[in-house]
């Protein structure tokens, strides 16, 4: 018989009582356990927890007392986050729960963001929320891999819509603990970020040459959630090493675009210590959402809706300048060893003589003010190519290689030596 999925199901028992209790009746209905933790500040719930606020509060390193006192509700409920993540880590680590669901509004959501990023990928993580897919949740808050759904007519007391969301909610995070294929630690882990080929093509190259050399290699789509989740794995230092290739997030960030991966993009890998190859693939294409109005700062740029999503414009030879510099910023702050790819002759497929995007006097701008801005913890290989030319793979793999002889990236795991 298959071993019953343990999920922590955490929330305010004093106030969501019978919503934490038809939860706990909808995770056993389908062969889950559940797994009490209450984060209740004033009051205690009807019902007896694995887990009562005492013992989130001692896990912040204090007492319910301490927290009540500690001036107000955003204060409280910060340091009853605290707890719960570091208990909830505490219990995955001890092998005492498969998954984690957590309701609530935006205090709740608050707390259960903090508990998912303190749990490793594939580890199941649901959050039930008022305030879910809201433009509140900053990028950087939300865990690689989270689950989220609306919590419909959950403002008060259980209704027939309540029912529906909660049943599926508990539904789907016993499923994902029975399902989940847990990361194959076998083989070193890479993380590269990209768009699609048809506007960055290296990837197509560098990815089967390193799993020659015995890497897995994750590719993350930089369109704001895929950069969020390479730093959020880079951060719990999950990767030897790092090849970020494209950095369009960060200029979308610098220029006030939704469509980012939080302010700090660029940075976890570099402050863990992680070895990194930088390039600046398509810093000069700012994204905003299709269904706004183009930003008055670039409403005489060249513009192009990829969807109805999703659309871009081109930034100028000033800010592509701003945004080498910040680039600069953020390398001079690596730990780790840094190199940095420039290449002069384009940083995507339509920036190229011919193609729509080509604009010889901002790129020449960028390449000069980056050329400058490359600090001295990093070094520096420009190539006179184009990011999509072989000359580019080859010198990322050059580097790469010259660092695994040097020992500074561990070896691969080939085939053989797995199978052993």
């Amino acid at each position: 018989m298959e071993e019953k999925r343990r999920i922590l199901v955490i929330g305010t028992g004093d106030t969501k009582a019978d919503e934490l209790l038809f939860m706990r009746e909808r995770i056993e209905a389908v062969g889950g356990v559940a797994v009490m933790m209450d984060v209740s500040v004033l009051g205690d719930p009807p019902y007896r927890p694995e887990h009562d606020k005492h013992a989130v509060a001692r896990a912040a390193d204090t007492t319910i007392e301490a927290i009540i006192a500690s001036g107000d509700e955003n204060t409280a409920m910060t340091l009853m986050a605290l707890g719960a993540s570091r208990l909830a880590h505490s219990l995955y680590d001890k092998g005492e729960i498969d998954g984690v669901i957590a309701l609530g509004g935006s205090m709740g959501t608050d707390l259960a963001l903090d508990v998912a990023l303190a749990l490793p990928l594939g580890v199941p993580k649901f959050v039930v929320s008022t305030i879910a897919y809201s433009h509140l949740l900053p990028p950087e808050r939300i865990a690689t891999d989270l689950m989220m759904i609306l919590w419909a007519g959950g403002l008060y007391g259980l209704n027939s819509a309540c029912k529906a969301v909660l049943s599926q909610a508990c539904g789907a995070v016993v499923g994902a603990a029975r399902a989940v294929v847990k990361p194959d630690e076998s083989r070193p882990r890479i993380g590269m970020s990209s768009l699609g080929k048809s506007c960055l093509q290296y990837m197509v190259t560098l990815k089967p040459e390193l799993e020659k050399r015995g890497y897995e290699v994750i590719v993350f789509h930089t369109t704001g959630m895929g950069g969020r989740a390479l730093e959020a794995i880079a951060a719990q230092k999950g990767f030897v090493a790092v090849l970020d290739f494209s950095l369009q997030e960060l200029a979308n960030q610098l220029t006030g675009s939704v469509v980012n991966s939080g302010t700090d993009r660029l940075e976890n890998a570099g402050r863990q210590g992680i070895p990194q190859i930088i390039a600046p693939g398509a810093i000069d294409m700012v994204d905003f959402p299709t269904w706004q109005a183009v930003p008055s700062r670039f409403t005489e740029r060249p513009y192009h809706a990829h969807n109805r999503l999703l659309a871009s414009v081109t930034s100028d030879g000033a800010t592509r300048k701003e945004i080498a510099r910040a680039i600069g910023e953020k390398l001079a702050a690596a730990t780790g060893p840094t190199a940095f790819i420039l290449p002069a002759g384009g940083i995507q497929q339509w920036d190229q003589e011919g193609e729509p995007l080509y604009e010889p006097e901002a790129l020449s701008a960028f390449v000069e003010e980056m050329r400058a801005s490359v600090p001295g913890n990093a070094e520096l290989h420009e190539i006179a190519g184009h990011i999509n030319d072989a000359a580019f793979s080859a010198k990322a793999l050059e580097i790469f290689d010259r660092w695994v002889a040097e020992g500074i990236v561990p070896p691969g795991a080939p085939e053989d030596r797995r199978a052993a």
